[in-house]
């Protein structure tokens, strides 16, 4: 029997990678304008020191910048050191916390409380006369 391939399906050949050439000038402005773009975008350290290392990096000959993992450790929290004083010690009394004692009028120069206009609560004396709070007089 014979082996035959799947129609559309084609196996993969080998390609000989064909050396690039390099011209040395304009690789040196690439490698300035690629070291330039680097600082000015703040990642100094995807920068390349010779010219070298950046044809190499163009090449595929070296691998890409990869970041070390690196465990977070907290900084050392500052505690100032300060002097504990004593609290005071509070004065056991029973009035601090006892309810006050209601006030009440004792006198007999108030009748009642009248309602004025809205909703004003007006003391009613003696010698008042009520007519006037209905009508919501104020002499």
């Amino acid at each position: 029997m014979t082996m035959h391939l799947v129609k559309g399906v084609y196996l993969p050949k080998k390609i000989k990678k064909k050396s690039k050439k390099i011209d040395a000038s304009a690789m040196e402005l690439e490698w300035r304008k690629y070291n330039k773009e680097m600082r000015r975008t703040h990642c100094h350290h995807l920068q390349y020191d010779t010219l070298q290392k950046y044809i190499d990096y163009r090449l595929g000959k070296t691998k890409k910048y990869e970041k070390k993992f690196q465990a977070y450790t907290p900084p050392p929290t500052y505690v100032r050191d300060q002097k504990e004083y004593a609290s005071a010690k509070p004065k056991a009394s029973v009035d601090t916390c006892s309810k006050p004692e209601r006030q009440e009028y004792s006198g007999d120069y108030v009748v009642g409380i009248a309602t004025m206009h809205k909703s004003n609560l007006v003391p009613v004396g003696k010698e008042d006369n009520p007519k006037d709070y209905s009508t919501m007089r104020r002499n």
